[in-house]
């Protein structure tokens, strides 16, 4: 019966993904100027897991919503999503992203900044497709959470220049930048579904926790993910020396010379040390910092799995929720 219910459940996300793609498809953007709103279309094409918008398709029909009926809240978060990603590309002066030349890189720096402006503006037009009660709800979480995440980028960039940047202080970073926008995803299904308020802020909660533990685990595995399955260069925030999850609990559990060490591997580029990422490794996997964040994750994890206990929603929809959770902590992408 388990089993069954699974597989159920995995082809049920499979369904919300390919639901949210033929939408996407559908929202042609021919407009001129071309040059403006070509770039939208492009990033928006490019592919990706869709997660934020087939968790609001989800949490919908978990509150016995259609979820037809929030398509427009999902494509809103996944519009705002790559917004989000051109911005970021653009500050990291990233050349890839997904695989395919990022929009500053396939057109110019202006243009990405400008196009990406145009996709926070559709994020919020797309609310306009619900009646006003709806409308208000939709954009009083979406402002405070896209503000949230211009925070947790804020954030980010504060610590490349600081060496006392705390776990706690890394743990709101992360909240910020990726785990509230998982929990809007959720809160704005709920939201469209009208669910009780307790309820909506319950499976915020959930996303929330879940988008962090998500992230952790994002964190842990571009140091000790395969190399052939990752989706990118493992090691990478070790070549960019991020302070993570990782480098600050290894700074805290090792002992002065392994500290000293550590701060030293991460003042100097790859280059000038062939086994950087090798032995910032050693020193997170000795230190006891690689188990410490793996436990991090799984504390995470089960905090959001515990409100579910909470939530007056069927248990088949509590085991898939608690199912797609476990997924995507046991990836290796």
């Amino acid at each position: 019966m388990l089993q069954l219910l699974y597989f159920c459940g995995m082809q049920r996300i499979q369904f919300y993904q390919e639901a949210f793609v033929t939408y996407l498809n559908d929202f042609k953007i021919e407009k001129q100027p071309i040059t403006l709103y070509q770039p939208v279309s492009y990033i928006l094409n490019l592919g990706g897991k869709r997660l934020r918008p087939v968790l609001t398709l989800m949490t919908a029909e978990i509150f016995n919503c259609d979820y037809k009926k929030a398509l427009d809240a999902a494509l809103s978060i996944e519009v705002f999503h790559n917004f989000s990603l051109i911005h970021d590309d653009i500050m990291d002066d990233a050349p890839l992203r997904r695989g395919q030349s990022t929009v500053h890189e396939k057109w110019d720096i202006n243009t990405g900044i400008l196009s990406g402006d145009a996709m926070l503006i559709m994020a919020y037009q797309l609310f306009e497709n619900y009646d006003a009660q709806t409308f208000q709800a939709l954009a009083k979480l979406f402002s405070k959470t896209a503000l949230q995440v211009c925070e947790g980028q804020q954030y980010d960039m504060d610590f490349e220049t600081r060496d006392d940047v705390t776990i706690n202080e890394y743990l709101k970073m992360i909240e910020f930048k990726t785990a509230v926008l998982v929990g809007a995803a959720m809160k704005m299904g709920a939201i469209v579904a009208g669910a009780p308020i307790h309820e909506q802020q319950h499976i915020y909660d959930f996303g929330k926790n879940l988008g962090i533990a998500f992230q952790l685990q994002d964190d842990y595995l571009d140091a000790f993910g395969d190399p052939n399955t990752f989706g990118k260069q493992v090691g990478g925030d070790i070549i960019e020396n991020k302070k993570t999850y990782l480098y600050l609990k290894a700074l805290e559990y090792s002992n002065k010379e392994d500290a000293l060490q550590l701060k030293h591997l991460f003042e100097i580029n790859p280059s000038e040390a062939h086994d950087k990422i090798e032995n910032v490794k050693q020193i997170f996997i000795s230190s006891g910092s690689a188990e410490a964040t793996r436990q991090e994750i799984k504390n995470y994890t089960n905090k959001a799995f515990s409100i579910l206990g909470n939530m007056s929603i069927s248990e088949e929809s509590k085991f898939n929720l608690k199912q797609f959770g476990e997924q995507l902590m046991d990836r290796n992408v």
